[in-house]
């Protein structure tokens, strides 16, 4: 619980939470990174992944998904249970490095294995190379003896629109549903056109409308950004299994993820969207600094071993 730890009570001493200091990082790293710089932002996501740790005995295997990924698994992980984990980078950054101690915290949260995707990247590789790399990841899964009852999509931010775009077209082709979907402030909508893009502008330390824009020009490349495939809050949402979204209350994508949620509830899909007021984009990300992203890491745990039947 915060408060009982050492560290976490010297800052509060001084008039600091981990909270509020990590929210100054951010926005003096935000203030000072323009003009974006591509080769330093991936770089610097995968520093910040080194540092973050896996659990205890946790290892990653090298798996082929069609793409190269990480197996993760460790002392109570279950082979009944199976996340298959997007990263999120706003489809320009992200690797294998930068997300797997987060993978790892999540699925031993759930006492499940996780396959962390290491999908391609725009410029380089502009839509639908993402899409098409987490279709094939989830069909190759399933081809291979995991059954969809036992099998979860989880995202983050641009991961977290794939984790929901893969599974609506997953549906419209006929394959089985995952058991169930986590996104975790999800860029569901690449028109930048939800109200909080507006009003949460200030509030948010870390994203900006410009900064989004610019990613989502550089993954498009001139592709329609109302696809489905890109956003799937245009995609038909009949039939999805059940949702649990996380989003900070102060974050630009906060409305992605209460228009996703309102257009799935419409077609009858179970879907919950959790706003932790304060908070900003994934910060579960923080896990070993901050208790609200280990808070955030255990109750996505909790909500998944509620779900699965072994």
């Amino acid at each position: 619980m915060i408060g009982e730890d050492d560290e976490f009570e010297s800052y509060e001493e001084e008039g600091e939470s981990d909270l509020d200091r990590i929210r100054v990082a951010l926005i003096a790293e935000k203030a000072a990174g323009a003009p974006f710089d591509l080769a330093a932002e991936r770089l610097r996501a995968d520093q910040r992944g080194a540092n973050a740790p896996m659990p205890d005995g946790w290892t990653a295997t090298p798996y082929d998904l069609g793409r190269p990924a990480w197996l993760l698994s460790g002392p109570g992980a279950r082979e009944s249970r199976t996340i298959l984990h997007l990263f999120g980078g706003g489809y320009c950054i992200g690797s294998l490095q930068s997300r797997g101690g987060l993978a790892a915290q999540i699925a031993k949260a759930a006492e499940a294995r996780s396959f962390l995707l290491d999908y391609r990247l725009a410029p380089e590789h502009p839509f639908p190379a993402a899409f098409e790399d987490a279709y094939e990841a989830y069909r190759r899964l399933l081809g291979r003896s995991c059954a969809p009852e036992s099998l979860v999509l989880l995202g983050e931010s641009a991961g977290g629109g794939l984790a929901l775009a893969v599974a609506a077209r997953a549906r419209a082709d006929g394959l089985p549903m995952p058991l169930a979907i986590v996104a975790i402030a999800p860029w569901a909508d690449l028109t930048q056109s939800g109200d909080s893009m507006t009003y949460r502008a200030a509030q948010d330390p870390s994203l900006t409308k410009e900064r989004l824009d610019a990613h989502a020009a550089r993954y498009l490349a001139g592709a329609d950004p109302r696809d489905p495939r890109a956003s799937p809050l245009f995609a038909d949402l009949a039939g999805l299994p059940q949702l649990l979204l996380h989003v900070g209350g102060d974050e630009v994508l906060l409305s992605d993820s209460e228009r996703f949620v309102e257009a799935a509830r419409a077609v009858g899909v179970d879907a919950t969207v959790e706003i932790w007021p304060g908070l900003f984009h994934v910060w579960h990300r923080y896990y070993a600094e901050m208790e609200e992203a280990r808070e955030g890491v255990s109750e996505i745990g909790a909500w998944l071993k509620r779900r699965w039947k072994t």
